[in-house]
């Protein structure tokens, strides 16, 4: 026997009724017929990534911009190594 996939819509619709505290995990991993640890993992989820949710995109796209620099500058440090090898092999004095 395989193991079970739920959608993110399953586990997002399970995480909210746990926040809501209408009715207990218990209730719900019998309503649903999940495990108790897999709702209470759901939650935490849920409630770590909420923050996420209201950010404006900026931090994305800054760390974007830093990988994106990064890569430059590790560009850059090679072509100059790649010069300085040159001018010594081809004797190149200034």
């Amino acid at each position: 026997m395989g193991r079970k996939k739920y959608s993110k819509e399953l586990k997002a619709r399970i995480a909210l009724d746990s926040i809501k505290g209408q009715k207990t995990i218990a209730e719900l991993a019998s309503e649903y017929g999940v495990h108790a640890n897999q709702i209470s993992l759901w939650k935490k989820q849920l409630l770590d990534a909420a923050p996420a949710a209201f950010s404006n995109g900026k931090d994305k796209d800054a760390e974007k911009k830093e990988v994106e620099r990064d890569h430059l500058y590790k560009k850059v440090g090679q072509l100059q190594i790649e010069v300085d090898w040159l001018k010594k092999k081809t004797g190149y004095l200034g």
